[in-house]
């Protein structure tokens, strides 16, 4: 795949899973922008590292559940780079706890969060991709939202909700030549998984097929497959990578 002259936008980039798709889309040439909330170090460290002999990479502090400042973001994506070719909406938070003890906050910080900062991103890039009739979406959804997750009341509702939202997106917007495609991972080898107690791992090792985490590489090559232009005729979809947990 070779990403030459296309602009893409991956929102929460700077680690996880987002930081692997950046990296992915940098290695195919894609001039890549993308935001982070409070993470600045390692959203520098990301810039530098990639930008070692490609300059077309950039960085922007967005909190998404703010509408204005995801408008913002899309304009200075635009400014710089010219109009986007796909959007990436993998910026995510989890407040887990079950039903029972779980606050208001906790509930809204992650429905603002996951599922209202995608539906702005969206509601952002649709008008300038429907007029220049090519597009693509690609919505980080989650196992959680497929098949539910104890503790997790809020953020399977977030993700079965970007689901529903990216189902209804893709039939508005085909006809346009943009697409909309989710993509949900299961447990794969970031950051969070690494600091489950051993224990936990194993318990959750039984539970996958296939016996073993994912790597955020390999969701990143499903995303970047899908930004690309061979997966031209693929929309309203949902990709689960989860070593068949959601057989």
């Amino acid at each position: 795949m070779n990403f030459e002259g296309k602009t893409i936008l991956v929102t929460g980039g700077s680690r996880g899973i987002g930081c692997e798709i950046v990296r992915a889309l940098a290695r195919v040439k894609a001039r890549v922008a993308f935001t982070f909330h409070q993470r600045e170090d390692a959203a520098k460290a990301l810039v530098e590292e990639l930008s070692q002999g490609n300059s077309n990479i950039l960085a922007i502090r967005c909190d998404n559940r703010d509408p204005e400042a995801v408008r913002s973001t899309v304009e200075q994506v635009t400014g710089n780079f010219g109009p986007l070719d796909g959007l990436v909406n993998n910026a995510g938070i989890t407040r887990d706890r079950p039903l029972f003890m779980m606050t208001h906050e906790e509930w809204h910080d992650v429905i603002d969060t996951d599922l209202t900062g995608t539906f702005s991103f969206c509601r952002a890039v649709i008008v300038s991709m429907s007029k220049k009739s090519s597009g693509k979406i690609v919505n980080i959804g989650s196992i959680s939202g497929v098949i539910g997750n104890r503790g997790q009341v809020n953020y399977s509702a977030a993700k079965a909700g970007i689901i529903g939202l990216t189902k209804a997106l893709a039939k508005e917007t085909a006809r346009f030549g943009v697409t909309a495609n989710v993509v949900a991972p299961g447990y794969i080898d970031t950051e969070m998984i690494g600091r489950l107690p051993e224990k936990v791992r194993r318990e959750i090792l039984d539970q996958i097929p296939m016996g073993r985490f994912g790597t955020a590489r390999e969701v990143a090559s499903l995303v970047c497959y899908l930004l690309s232009d061979d997966a031209g005729y693929i929309t309203g979809q949902v990709l689960t990578i989860a070593g068949g947990l959601a057989i």
